[in-house]
């Protein structure tokens, strides 16, 4: 008789004239080849969904990178343009200050030439007076001869 836990079936065969035999055989275990063909196929599907993951995700972080190198770029120029714009005004400041001090030189020489000018004008006027007044007889003392009131 068949053990329940034994995995081989057990066959009686009975032939004529009466003679019994007895033939033991391994049993089968499985449904033959379609579970790995189910299998395959199920590999080769999950591979595929895999594989389209990838490319979508591949394109999400290509768009990123693609995002930050214009901003990368963007911040670059926007950099760029501030620092010629401070070095320009760095060269007009200083072109100002050199204006002005230029000006500010050409002045003073102006009005030190126009002291010198009403100076010797002065000198000439109180020359030409003394000497009128000599022609006329008439005593004149300049602020040097003068003699302070006591």
């Amino acid at each position: 008789m068949s053990n329940p836990n034994d995995p081989n079936i057990e066959r009686t065969v009975i032939e004529e004239p009466v003679v019994v035999r007895r033939e033991i055989e391994p049993a089968r275990s499985g449904g033959g080849g379609a579970g790995w063909w189910i299998a395959a196929l199920v590999a080769v599907v999950a591979v595929i969904g895999a594989i389209v993951v990838m490319n979508n995700r591949s394109a999400d972080d290509l768009q990123a990178a693609r995002d930050a190198g214009r901003s990368e770029a963007m911040l670059q120029g926007a950099t760029t343009d501030a620092q010629q714009a401070a070095q320009s005004a760095s060269q007009a400041a200083t072109s100002a200050a050199d204006s002005v001090s230029s000006a500010t030189s050409a002045a003073a020489e102006s009005a030190r030439q126009a002291a010198d000018a009403t100076a010797a004008n002065a000198r000439h006027a109180a020359s030409s007076a003394t000497d009128a007044a000599s022609d006329t007889g008439v005593t004149v003392q300049t602020e040097t001869e003068q003699q302070p009131a006591q």
